[in-house]
Formats: structure tokens, C-alpha cells, sequence
């Protein structure tokens, strides 16, 4: 079972990403750009920055790890039940959400510290 704190820190393995709040909960940003947020409101599933065909395909697999609401119908965002989804799916689904959010500037520095 995966759980904020897992969250925040693989997020902060990637450059420019900040903890603070957005709708009063937990959230995520990456260079002052949305990332994730924890629903402590509703469900206490993350909602995370997902490109639109993946989210398609995520709500499509059957796997009760993703899912979605009327709320988020349009958005590219997923909703994830951090006790059913796997550890190493999560972390691919952060590094996603962080490519699709992060400047281009922060991708490139990234890039270029990777080697």
C-alpha cells in the first residue's frame, strides 16, 4: 500500500518539485506548476497530471488501482487508489505527470545532468 509520503518522495527525485497545498490539500507542483494532489476531501486517491490517452487507457485496463469521477470527466487527470496500485506503476505515472508539467527549461537541465 502506497501512501502520500511514498508519493512526495518519489516526486522529489525529479527536479523543481515543491510539497504545498492546492484546494486546501497536500499537493505537488513542479516549478510552480500543478503536479498532484491528495483528495483528503473525498476518497484519499491522488489525482495526478495524466496525457489524455493514457488516462483513456488506464480507465479502459480494468484495473481497479484507476479510476475516475464525473468532477474529472475532461481534465487530464487520473484518479489513483494508493492501496491498489503498484509501487513501480506509481513511480512511472509520477515521472509522466513530471515530464508533462515540468518547463522545458527544467526538462532540458534535467536532461543534460543526465548525460
Amino acid at each position: 500500500m502506497e501512501t502520500w509520503d511514498d508519493v512526495v518522495a518519489i516526486a522529489k527525485r525529479y527536479p523543481a518539485v515543491e510539497e504545498t497545498t492546492s484546494w486546501r490539500t497536500p499537493s505537488l507542483k513542479v516549478a510552480g506548476r500543478f503536479l498532484a494532489r491528495l483528495r483528503t476531501e473525498a476518497d484519499g486517491a491522488l489525482a495526478i497530471a495524466c496525457d489524455p490517452s493514457e488516462k483513456a487507457a488506464l480507465l479502459a485496463s480494468g484495473d481497479e488501482a484507476f479510476f475516475t469521477t464525473p468532477h474529472y470527466d475532461g481534465y487530464n487527470l487520473i484518479l489513483i487508489d494508493l492501496a491498489k496500485v503498484e509501487r513501480a506503476r506509481l513511480t512511472e505515472l509520477i515521472e509522466d505527470a513530471w515530464s508533462i508539467k515540468a518547463p522545458a527549461k527544467v526538462r532540458r537541465a534535467r536532461e543534460q545532468a543526465s548525460g
